[in-house]
């Protein structure tokens, strides 16, 4: 039986009673967590950034809850990271800077006494987590974070860790996704360290033109092999909205697989991104058969 507002496909008519007009009214009017957001504290984002102007556009789209999930990225091996790969030369985001722990928690603190009736939450973005798990430990250790994302932007190729996008144009496009998908599985089984898989496809924001149209189910099994282990896991998907929207038939497999929640995240490096495409990425993942959880800061569940 379908749910969504306004309609319900049953074997007789329907029309909504006044409990239905109010349940339909409520779920129109309810905007999921922004579980992902970037703010000044984030390596990479410019002069505009700023925590407290993404919580007043948090407060003035009525989403319940924000986190603020800063880059963690590292340029260099430290204690127990590497693996088989310390000799290898870490070749992407050489500019990138540490997070400011004690600075951006106290920033975090000032939100939350300005803007009281917003659930605030402390977060990290771990980049290759996998590949640098002593380093990453660090940082947790370093304060509360609420709401930690695991995420792959880089892959090892040859001797070097380079960003995954850039190996468009070196082989095939369709190869880069398949190692990227590879990369992201054996992250997924070699690091705990993070509660929400961050854009499980980034390389696919910037698919060639030139090839077509991006096909899900040209790596349906790669997909699946990664939903898989992160269901196992009892750890939760994201629905990340500056990425291409995903189909209703990719987060199908992600409910096949086991999984039992999806997190919305707006990946957001400027205040005004901040719950873009939320009303979409809804419509998509209570299509594939999630709905809100238990209250209006959970994830969305199964």
């Amino acid at each position: 039986m379908n749910t969504r507002c306004g309609t319900k496909i049953a074997a007789v008519a329907w029309r909504p009673g006044p409990v239905d007009r109010v349940a339909c009214v409520t779920m129109l009017l309810m905007k999921p967590a922004d579980n992902h957001v970037h703010t000044e504290w984030s390596w990479d984002t410019s002069l505009e950034a700023s925590m407290e102007r993404s919580c007043e556009r948090a407060v003035s789209l009525g989403i319940p809850s924000i986190a603020f999930t800063e880059h963690v990225d590292f340029t260099a091996w430290g204690d127990g990271d590497g693996a088989d790969h310390r000799g290898v030369q870490i070749a992407t985001r050489t500019y990138s800077q540490p997070l400011a722990v004690e600075g951006y928690l106290a920033c975090v603190e000032r939100c939350r006494d300005r803007f009281p009736g917003l659930r605030v939450l402390t977060g990290i973005e771990a980049g290759e987590p996998h590949l640098f798990p002593g380093s990453v430990a660090g940082v947790l250790a370093g304060g509360h974070f609420q709401r930690v994302l695991g995420s792959l932007h880089s892959v090892v190729e040859g001797e070097r860790l380079v960003a995954a996008d850039s190996l468009y144009g070196a082989i095939p496009a369709i190869d880069v996704m398949r190692r990227y998908l590879g990369e992201l599985l054996r992250l997924v089984k070699g690091s705990d360290a993070f509660e929400v898989l961050a854009h499980a496809d980034f390389p696919r924001r910037y698919w060639p033109a030139g090839e077509g149209p991006y096909d899900e189910a040209e790596f349906e099994d790669e997909y699946r092999a990664v939903f898989r282990e992160l269901a196992a896991s009892g750890r939760v998907l994201e629905m990340n909205t500056r990425s291409p929207l995903w189909s209703v038939s990719l987060l199908r497999w992600w409910r096949d697989e086991g999984g039992r929640a999806v997190s919305f995240g707006s990946d957001a490096h400027l205040p005004w991104r901040v719950g873009a495409r939320f009303d979409e990425a809804v419509a998509v993942v209570e299509a594939a058969g999630f709905r809100p959880g238990a209250d209006r800061f959970d994830f969305w569940r199964r």
